[in-house]
């Protein structure tokens, strides 16, 4: 078997397709087709059940799959361990950030990465913490950022930090100042996120805690979107300091501290628990954590900005 056919095919079988393999690996879809079908003919069975809507491993598939993974595993790990004996970590790491925090952590967590582990590729994206589950369970992503992340059978969490949200009106809108009070927040129109949006679902759970529910105005999923829509007059928002602070005026906004009870997002780690992380995901994993420390203050110095 071809090391390059194996890893053809689990991307292929973890993606769900050849559109979304080939965009992925970088090469013409009839060349991915090709050297997935030589590896079938070799092995003499068929991995990938096709159909219009995508491709979807066999019985075949599925055991080629856990052993490729093991593999494709093996060999990175190998790179790793050569790379030490020139003391150098190396190959490649794609890590996930919500959009409240890429603005944050990007920059830093990229410079550091290039100092410490020079020989190494990181990618980054930014995306909602559910797309970003799908993501790692799928193989796209090995590390990501995620807002109230849960464990399961497939994801190991860490939790790192909690950051407060706010409740975030638009200036010269008639808004008040100072904090306010949970209850009194549910009586204000919301533009949120649609359900399974993490902070939609702290929201919602911290109101049930006092017996109310939040009065939605509009469901939108995109924070540039959220903020343009409270700049309009069209609601409030309730988000963190961090998303206020990466829009592009973030001087139209005013940040009131919500009080009775604080309301609070947990920042967590996320990796598969299905693929063992390499030498390097576990640097990268450490560095995250540092660099998500020294970019932000901790809950009870979190300030909104005067009125």
């Amino acid at each position: 078997m071809d090391l390059r056919q194996i890893e053809y095919f689990v991307r292929v079988a973890e993606l769900g397709g050849f559109t979304r393999a080939s965009a992925a690996l970088g090469i013409a879809q009839p060349a991915l087709s090709r050297q997935v079908r030589m590896l079938e003919v070799e092995l003499r069975q068929t991995l990938l059940s096709r159909d219009g809507r995508g491709a979807v491993p066999t019985e075949a598939g599925r055991l080629l799959l856990a052993h490729g993974r093991g593999i494709l595993h093996q060999v990175e790990r190998a790179r790793e361990e050569l790379g030490k004996l020139r003391g150098a970590l190396a190959g490649r790491v794609a890590v996930g950030l919500p959009t409240s925090l890429a603005r944050v952590l990007t920059v830093p967590l990229v410079r550091a990465f290039a100092l410490q582990m020079p020989e190494a590729t990181l990618t980054i994206s930014e995306g909602l913490s559910s797309a970003m589950l799908e993501s790692l369970v799928n193989g796209r992503l090995d590390i990501a950022v995620l807002y109230n992340a849960r464990a399961s059978p497939d994801i190991e969490i860490t939790a790192l930090q909690q950051e407060e949200l706010f409740l975030v009106q638009a200036r010269g809108h008639g808004a008040g100042s100072g904090p306010i009070t949970l209850q009194a927040l549910a009586q204000l129109p919301l533009v949120i996120p649609s359900r399974p949006n993490a902070i939609r679902m702290q929201v919602e759970s911290a109101m049930a805690t006092i017996g109310c529910n939040p009065l939605i105005a509009l469901e939108i999923d995109g924070v540039s979107a959220i903020l343009d829509l409270v700049a309009d007059g069209a609601g409030n928002a309730v988000l963190s300091s961090n998303a206020v602070a990466s829009a592009v005026r973030p001087a139209l906004f005013r940040l009131r501290a919500i009080r009775q009870p604080r309301v609070r997002a947990q920042i967590s780690l996320a990796v598969s628990a299905q693929r063992p992380a390499t030498l390097t995901q576990k640097a990268t994993q450490t560095l995250i954590a540092a660099t998500l420390a020294a970019a932000m203050p901790a809950p009870a110095k979190a300030k909104p900005s005067s009125p």
